[in-house]
């Protein structure tokens, strides 16, 4: 089998766009189309550690991330009431870069578009693919907008929720794992340094991360029985109850949370594919192939790893080979992250059971320190 010429890539995430940007940079034509015709992301922050920002390094984005968010010492571990339990200090992977990074998703979101649009990849809005036909020497696509097109592989980066994955795959669903996150922005307390997180309360953990010099996130991953659906005037209460109880910064940020308009909240929702993530001529990566929970804040990272590591095995393999390549590189560290991040939730939800999240948490930030 011949290698790839000319790519489709469905999804304008974090994922679609890193393979768009990644791809291209090999030589490679690819084609993006994203069913949002605004390309908008939700006004959230999101955690990124060493192995985001060398994967972005890759892409020659790691100092744009930077600039567009705010580096942090590491991850800290407290009790309920604001005392030190651990501190796990990053370790910087790129010379001249930092090793832990906060900052909100539009803002990563406009660094990968504004590199898309140097490069001219073409970026298709408000569109996505109405079906595809797999012939084995290449992939028939036709489009909501009534086009068609013929490429030699499919890429599904749309993310958990993938109607790619759904085609093909149509009993892998996200399950509700029985904790929702709770997000909201606030002003950052002038010497906020590092990433707390809060640990003792039954159900689940908050804290927060810096994302600018004057902004922070809180957040609060907690049991929600039943997945229930919260009317939307009610979520800054709702979110303000699971901050009960917790004392330090994250006490006092809490009461700034007044705003129910402000507060995000999604339930936790996971889908971790078996091996492997692809079918003749279409491949799934990012949230598409694993999503998993926000516990160890590596989703972004593991969808522009994936992303890096295909376009390697692409650029220089036939299909076949490169794809089984990808998975061999792919499979294993993602899935530790994935499994990982629901056993933190599981932890929290039944700490009879529990086992140390310091300790867990310190061998998957060393783990993901080895190169991909």
């Amino acid at each position: 089998m011949s290698k790839t010429q000319n790519i489709l890539i469905v999804g304008g995430g974090v994922a679609g766009l890193a393979a768009a940007i990644g791809l291209h940079n090999k030589g490679l034509k690819v084609e993006v189309v994203e069913k949002n015709a605004d390309w908008s992301v939700y006004h959230v922050g999101i955690i990124v550690q060493a192995n985001f920002i060398r994967a972005l390094e890759e892409l020659g984005l790691g100092e744009a991330a930077v600039a567009a968010g705010f580096p942090y010492k590491g991850a800290r571990f407290m009790t309920m009431a604001g005392d030190l339990i651990a501190e796990l200090p990053g370790d910087a992977q790129v010379d001249g870069l930092p090793s832990d990074l906060g900052l909100t998703r539009p803002a990563l979101h406009r660094v990968l578009t504004d590199k898309v649009r140097e490069l001219g990849i073409p970026v298709r809005l408000g569109v996505t693919f109405e079906r595809f036909t797999d012939t084995g020497d290449g992939v028939d696509v036709t489009f909501t907008d009534g086009t068609s097109g013929r490429f030699d592989l499919l890429i599904g980066c749309d993310g958990n929720y993938s109607q790619v994955r759904a085609a093909l795959w149509p009993d892998a669903r996200p399950q509700f794992t029985g904790q929702g996150v709770w997000r909201y922005n606030v002003p950052r307390p002038a010497d906020l340094e590092w990433s707390d997180l809060y640990i003792g309360k039954p159900g689940g953990k908050a804290g927060y991360c810096p994302l600018t010099e004057t902004e922070m996130y809180i957040f609060a991953v907690f049991e929600e029985p039943g997945n229930p659906r919260f009317a939307p005037e009610t979520l800054a209460a709702e979110m303000r109850q699971r901050l009960a109880g917790f004392g330090g910064q994250l006490g006092e940020a809490a009461q700034a949370i007044t705003d129910p308009a402000l507060v995000v909240y999604r339930p936790l929702e996971a889908c971790i594919m078996p091996d492997p993530w692809y079918q003749g001529r279409v491949v799934l990566i990012g949230d598409a192939a694993h999503s998993a929970t926000p516990h160890l804040g590596q989703g972004a990272a593991m969808a522009v790893e994936d992303a890096i590591v295909l376009a390697d095995e692409l650029a220089a393999k036939d299909v076949d080979t490169a794809l089984r390549a990808f998975m061999d590189r792919r499979f294993e560290r993602a899935k530790l992250v994935g499994t990982s991040s629901i056993q933190l939730g599981e932890w929290e939800m039944h700490p009879e059971t529990a086992g140390d999240p310091v300790a867990l948490t310190r061998r998957i930030r060393e783990k993901l320190a080895e190169l991909v």
